[in-house]
């Protein structure tokens, strides 16, 4: 895929495990917002921004905090920039017994304490970022 192209690649659990977090770290993204299991390879182009996630199968986990269930794909790729991720794909949040796809994840910039969830419908939630801390 030309989107991948002279991206840092990161196989195995352990590695691409390391490369997401530090990916969130250097944007200002929660750590615990994407929690994922059985990771083959993680990518990252440092020209584009675009970024992507394969792991072995879906992840469902939920944010005891929020009471609300998030579902990653086997793969997982988007945009990564200062506090956002844009064209997201391969993440959905339950809601109401629907599972619309979430295409934008946002911190707010000057900090609220915030993290707002965007899906392609339109729908916008928000929440504390503190609800997205690793290990929650």
């Amino acid at each position: 895929m030309a989107e991948k192209d002279g991206g840092i690649v990161k196989k195995g659990h352990e590695e691409g495990l390391r490369l997401a977090t530090s990916l969130l770290q250097e944007f200002e993204l929660p750590l615990g917002l994407l929690p994922l299991a059985d990771v083959i390879e993680v990518g990252y182009v440092i020209n584009t921004g675009y970024m992507w996630i394969v792991q072995k199968k879906k992840v469902e986990h939920e944010f005891k905090k929020i009471s609300t269930l998030g579902s990653y794909d086997s793969e997982i790729t988007g945009y990564v920039e200062k506090k956002r991720i844009k064209k997201l794909e391969g993440v959905k949040a339950k809601e109401f017994m629907l599972w619309p796809p979430v295409s934008e994840i946002t911190v707010d910039d000057p900090p609220t304490g915030k993290i707002n969830f965007k899906s392609l419908a339109g729908i916008t939630k928000n929440f504390l970022v503190e609800a997205f801390v690793a290990g929650q």
